[in-house]
């Protein structure tokens, strides 16, 4: 494994990383710090990294896992600064997307911030094109398990949108 491959896969799958920034921090430096604790984390594992699994599924399940643990931390801790352009990721390009996204997508994400941490996690996986299956096996539940929280979340969701939040 080495550096180049690393690098060519993070710029095929940087929107997921900020997609999961976006869901766990409201503020431009809070995202910008997790993105940048999720690529030291990614680039840390690499070596690991089993090419049967897809590069994705393996990237969001670390890339989950950091914000989670981002999220409980309630203490900052004095760590290394790695520049994100370094890696070819800018959060001006992710505050672009962001930010074109219409009033429906904004209360969406608004909403999705409100879940607990496992339902957000399940319905983010699922909002990125993953099916029960594939999230079961990223977030190491049953499929049944995911299906049936999955119908809860949408439900959920639909309830609280409908409500004008």
């Amino acid at each position: 494994m080495d550096e180049e491959l690393f690098l060519q896969q993070l710029a095929m799958h940087k929107r997921l990383l900020y997609k999961v920034a976006y869901s766990y921090c409201r503020h431009a430096e809070d995202r910008r710090d997790l993105v940048q604790e999720m690529v030291m984390q990614l680039w840390r594992s690499f070596r690991s990294f089993d090419q049967r699994v897809q590069f994705s599924t393996w990237m969001y399940r670390i890339a989950m896992n950091v914000a989670i643990s981002h999220y409980r931390s309630e203490k900052r801790q004095v760590r290394d600064t790695l520049p994100l352009e370094e890696f070819g990721l800018d959060i001006a390009e992710a505050d672009q997307l962001y930010n074109a996204q219409s009033d429906n997508m904004r209360t969406l994400d608004k909403l999705i911030s409100e879940l607990d941490e496992l339902n957000r996690a399940l319905i983010l996986l699922f909002m990125d094109g993953h099916d029960n299956d594939e999230i079961a096996s990223i977030m190491g539940l049953s499929t049944a398990n995911v299906a049936t929280r999955m119908t809860r979340i949408k439900q959920k969701l639909q309830a609280r949108f409908a409500e004008g939040n």
